[in-house]
């Protein structure tokens, strides 16, 4: 048989493809900022009640795919699996790898969640499918931000003041915590009451801006850098 294709040159993809589909450190943070700030939008003191209830599950739904495609960047772009090392089982799960992957699958929950909490009319689809996806994301966004500190601590970096790769581990962090904390305040009562929903908002604000503030800071066009 002959190869029909032999000889055929094929064109090379244009360019604007190339920069849209390569994964980069800068895709990877403006998708995170822009979610970050739709989630600061929707729970902002004082705005999310002037905007509605709707409006703002609209912004925590359209945030959380931002999230979702920034954190689905740096999952791919985290590099291998595993390392080797020199005691059984001769290798283990990079620290880098399983706080993106964490990440990702966290973001994942709150896509359910956010999307649930557009049409949930019943307690029993606010509990199990809106505040039950939520706390399990935020559980994994807290494992996804310890992961990131081990991974400092195992290149001996554990105290980097001067890094911005560090501040943004401590940062990313925090909005992991408060995050937790807004998912203990938006827990559903079987009455259909969150227990507290002032924290529930602030958490998920503050929680918010820090994810703005460490994305931000390892933003290339401020650090100077870019990786695919």
């Amino acid at each position: 048989m002959t190869d029909a294709t032999a000889g055929v040159v094929y064109d090379p993809p244009p360019a604007w493809t190339s920069r849209v589909l390569t994964p980069t450190l800068t895709k990877q943070c403006v998708g995170f900022m822009i979610g970050s700030a739709l989630f600061a939008l929707g729970s902002a003191p004082g705005l999310g009640s002037l905007m509605g209830a709707s409006a703002a599950n609209i912004c925590f739904f359209t945030g959380a795919w931002f999230f979702t495609g920034a954190a689905f960047i740096q999952l791919i772009t985290a590099g291998a699996v595993t390392v080797p090392v020199s005691y059984a089982p001769g290798t283990m799960v990079r620290a880098e790898w399983l706080a993106a992957a964490t990440q990702f699958f966290g973001t994942l929950l709150f896509n359910v969640s956010t999307g649930a909490a557009l049409q949930a009319h019943t307690v029993a689809a606010q509990k199990h499918l809106v505040w039950t996806p939520n706390a399990e994301g935020s559980v994994a966004f807290l494992i996804s931000g310890f992961c990131v500190l081990i991974a400092y601590a195992r290149g001996d970096r554990l105290w980097a003041p001067t890094s911005r790769d560090w501040w943004s581990g401590q940062i990313n962090l925090l909005g992991c915590i408060a995050f937790g904390v807004s998912a203990v305040g938006a827990y559903i009562t079987t009455s259909g009451v969150t227990v507290d929903a002032v924290l529930a908002n602030l958490g998920t604000f503050i929680g918010a801006l820090c994810f703005f503030v460490a994305s931000l800071i390892v933003l290339p066009a401020l650090a100077g850098r870019d990786s695919p």
